[in-house]
């Protein structure tokens, strides 16, 4: 929507960028009210006391035909659980049963930022001008990889409970590091040249922008907040999710001008070797959990061929009996 915006009043002199400042002031107001009208989750319920309207709020995800009650029980056990620990639970992350959970989690946010994507989705209208395109199609090109970034997301929510996290991730990295590689091998041979930048080159470049965009799109723009939300069991949820947050934003926002003109192409080399690095990292140490409830997401990191050595398994709950015969 910015961008829309920044394009309709880029061309009105004097007071076009009081009216692009001002603008803003809807999306933070449809973000105040939809706020207020997200409901709650059966967890929290639950953790409020309030089972009836948990096992309502399960019938309303699940069906009106569903059977809930084995999920809320599942459920309620947790909560009881972690009204056992509710004090002391930051104090508890550093034992050797939650260090997998936060590696993960840290590394997640710290690769999240080392994707590239600060350079994408702040400086896109810098790149395209980079290339020769003017100030307007500039603006235009980032409208672009604006709609394609929302489609992936679209379509990762679509798919990530059908695939996977680690499968999205791996093609999503793939995605990435060609666009990055082709992008630096564009830049190298084509940047800085007397005659300028070609337009077929600087339209692949645009391609190429787009197509990074559906792989973060897919991958790491939204699996990395998913994920991160439910690796952690209930007991110390809330208090790890406090402490996870964006590590490297402000400072790749303040240097990556300075690395374009220093590095020039070598700056989508340096993204691209980081994606390399942390599509492996995810393929081997992030276990899947796909179709995993959160009560239940213990046993998921005791049966990892790693993180198994510090995770103790988790029993199995008894089984309910389904009445008299």
């Amino acid at each position: 929507m910015a961008d829309v915006v920044n394009y309709g009043t880029n061309t009105i002199p004097r007071w076009g960028w009081h009216l692009s400042l001002s603008v803003g002031i809807v999306p933070a107001a449809v973000i105040i009210v939809g706020a207020a009208l997200i409901p709650d989750t059966p967890n929290s319920l639950v953790l409020c006391g309030k089972a009836d309207e948990a096992r309502a709020s399960l019938r309303r995800i699940r069906g009106p035909a569903a059977d809930v009650d084995a999920e809320l029980n599942d459920i309620i056990q947790a909560a009881e659980e972690d009204r056992r620990y509710e004090s002391g639970a930051l104090r508890r992350l550093g034992r050797r049963e939650y260090r997998p959970h936060l590696v993960m989690a840290v590394a997640l946010t710290v690769f999240f930022e080392l994707t590239g994507v600060t350079m994408v989705s702040l400086f896109t209208p810098l790149l395209f001008y980079t290339v020769g395109f003017t100030n307007q199609k500039a603006i235009l090109g980032s409208i672009i990889t604006d709609i394609v970034s929302l489609t992936s997301i679209a379509a990762a929510a679509l798919a990530v409970d059908r695939y996977g996290r680690r499968s999205l991730f791996f093609v999503g990295g793939v995605v990435m590091v060609v666009s990055m590689v082709a992008m630096a091998w564009i830049f190298g041979a084509q940047l800085g040249t007397i005659s300028g930048m070609p337009r077929g080159y600087a339209a692949a470049v645009v391609v190429l922008v787009c197509v990074y965009t559906v792989g973060f799109g897919v991958s790491w723009g939204p699996l990395s907040w998913v994920v991160t939300s439910e690796m952690f069991p209930l007991e110390v949820r809330s208090s790890a999710l406090g402490l996870i947050g964006g590590l490297l934003s402000f400072a790749q926002a303040q240097s990556f001008v300075e690395m374009l003109c220093r590095f020039m192409y070598g700056t989508f080399a340096y993204y691209a070797g980081w994606v390399v690095v942390m599509t492996v990292f995810v393929a081997v140490f992030l276990p899947e959990m796909k179709g995993v409830r959160i009560e239940s997401i213990g046993a998921v990191w005791a049966q990892h061929w790693y993180w198994k050595r510090f995770v103790k398994p988790v029993p199995a709950p008894a089984k309910q009996s389904d009445g008299p015969a």
